[in-house]
């Protein structure tokens, strides 16, 4: 059986100061396969980390943030986070997303309709509380000793 999967492109504004901020497209993923995570793809260029690890390796054309499906559904409504990644809700209709690293911190501005529109997807192809069905625990083991 094939993971389901869902993506949506997101438009966010990515807050550089309190006078300047950039538009980027964000990749939002979710799969069946792994139900308990959502993915955040960010264009490469906006990286904090712009230096590739080799000197002739090319950068990749995006960079991937992955945190948990429940991180984002309640910090539509509640500031949540103690991590890499803090979500909260904003004035109108709006939700921030706040990335650390240790290169430096990025604030991203969402609307937040169209999160809730990619976890009502998420949730059409994983129900939520159901997600340990979709689990599987010798590949998860295998990942983790690979």
């Amino acid at each position: 059986m094939s993971a389901a999967v869902v993506e949506q492109v997101a438009q966010a504004r990515l807050i550089v100061s309190t006078h300047r901020s950039a538009l980027l497209r964000v990749t939002l993923r979710y799969r069946s396969d792994d139900p308990l995570a959502v993915r955040m793809g960010f264009p490469a260029e906006y990286s904090l980390d712009t230096e590739p690890e080799l000197p002739d390796t090319p950068q990749p054309p995006e960079i991937e943030w992955v945190f948990a499906r429940q991180l984002l559904a309640a910090g539509l409504d509640l500031p949540t986070g103690d991590g890499d990644v803090h979500i909260r809700p904003a004035l109108g209709r709006r939700a921030m997303v706040e990335l650390r690293a240790p290169e430096g911190v990025a604030l991203l501005q969402f609307d937040a309709p169209e999160l809730r529109r990619f976890l009502w997807r998420s949730y059409l192809a994983v129900a939520e509380g159901e997600e340990h069905t979709f689990l599987d625990a010798d590949q998860a083991l295998a990942e983790l000793l690979g």
